[in-house]
């Protein structure tokens, strides 16, 4: 009881604060609720700063636990038979992209010099999944909150410019509808904004090919977190060891068991007869869990830092978002030619 009374008073807080910001994201989907959720939690945390102690442990308990809780109900979104047979045509254009993706931000994060952590959050948010792909990586690399801040406004920032852009720019190009899902799928961050895209072009095409292309594709992308949480998790460990010159560090302590529950849950939701309307309603609480995460998250950033270091990450951001984009059209006309 104690403990329940340390953590509730942040939980409720992140909770009255991620209630707006669920509603304002369905509204506005191009933005989503978790750019939301942070905006308001910088906000609100300034004018709380001064008594923000009281909702500390709770805040702390929303953005890291609840965040890993809401990454395995998003697994309910996953029907690996549907993965297998669409999602396997974009497995070699997915191998180049999230590649391009990690060397680019290596080497820019190193030309910038700015903090491995934060270089990594936006190389995954870039090549994997946006917002969610940073949630389940966060604590994998024990990143600070301001990385996730940064992360996920620049991830939103490119998100929206794609949404506008990329129709454009595929009719520009002569592309095909299967094309079209193929790059926006493995090209475009965030779900919310692969599916806006994909809408786009299709209500242009008259037919939902491309929409339904791009949208399984970005699944698939997504399904990438477990192999590379598990990466990272391996190298965090081994370098917590090197720091630490010391041989009792745990793997197990930063073990992202969270991401084995994903593919437990997706499993799940492939081989048993789940009502649509039941996966779809879990699927929704985890990400308005992330939500309150972001919330909680938004709560423990400076502003003032963020602020002086914003240019940096947009600009990382830009770099992967344009290597990725250039590296998946590359691919798919190689491929052609084979």
């Amino acid at each position: 009881m104690k403990i329940i009374k340390t953590i509730l008073p942040g939980i409720l807080l992140c909770l009255l604060i991620a209630v707006p910001c669920w509603l304002l994201g369905k509204s506005l989907p191009i933005i989503g609720a978790p750019v939301f959720g942070i905006t308001f939690g910088i906000i609100i945390g300034i004018f709380l700063s001064k008594n923000i102690y009281k909702f500390e442990t709770g805040i702390k308990y929303t953005s890291k636990k609840l965040l890993q809780y809401s990454i395995i109900l998003l697994g309910f979104e996953m029907n690996l038979y549907n993965i297998i047979n669409v999602g396997s045509q974009s497995l070699y254009v997915m191998f180049f992209t999230i590649s391009v993706s990690f060397l680019t931000a290596y080497f820019v994060g190193k030309a910038l010099k700015l903090q491995g952590k934060m270089t990594t959050l936006i190389g995954v948010g870039t090549s994997i999944c946006g917002g969610s792909a940073i949630a389940a990586t966060a604590p994998v690399i024990q990143a600070k909150d301001e990385d996730v801040a940064h992360a996920i406004s620049t991830i939103f920032l490119f998100n929206v410019i794609a949404v506008f852009i990329f129709p454009a720019i595929g009719h520009a190009l002569g592309m095909t509808d299967i094309g079209f899902g193929m790059w926006a799928g493995t090209a475009i961050n965030d779900t919310s904004s692969v599916v806006a895209a994909g809408a786009s072009w299709s209500a242009v095409a008259g037919n939902n090919t491309a929409l339904a292309f791009a949208t399984i594709v970005k699944l698939t992308r997504t399904l990438m977190i477990v192999p590379i949480t598990l990466v990272l998790a391996i190298y965090t460990s081994k370098n917590n060891k090197s720091m630490n010159n010391t041989s009792s560090f745990k793997f197990s302590k930063i073990f992202p068991w969270f991401v084995l529950g994903f593919l437990g849950v997706s499993i799940i939701n492939t081989f048993l007869d789940i009502p649509v309307q039941v996966s779809h309603e879990l699927v929704e609480t985890g990400k308005f869990m992330i939500t309150m995460a972001m919330a909680a998250i938004g709560l423990n950033t400076n502003l003032k830092k963020l602020i002086r270091n914003g240019f940096k990450p947009i600009f990382l951001g830009l770099c992967c978002w344009l290597a990725v984009a250039s590296t998946s059209i590359i691919v798919q006309l190689v491929m052609k030619t084979m």
